[in-house]
């Protein structure tokens, strides 16, 4: 199962057309688009969004 949050979203159909027409441009979905452009919103304010998971391959434990 998946451990990403859903959530609907009301979006102007104008909007979400230029959001479809970048993501192909990107080889994006949609979903996948609006994700990587909150993501860099974030990152352009300084913030990193923690995770809920360790990485794959991040050790469990401290670093010593």
């Amino acid at each position: 199962m998946s451990a990403k949050k859903s959530f609907l979203l009301r979006i102007d159909p104008a909007l979400f057309a230029e959001l479809e027409r970048l993501a192909q441009a990107d080889l994006r979905s949609v979903n996948a688009q609006v994700e990587y452009l909150l993501r860099d919103a974030l990152a352009r304010r300084g913030i990193r969004p923690r995770s809920a998971a360790p990485p794959k391959g991040a050790s469990r434990e401290p670093s010593r």
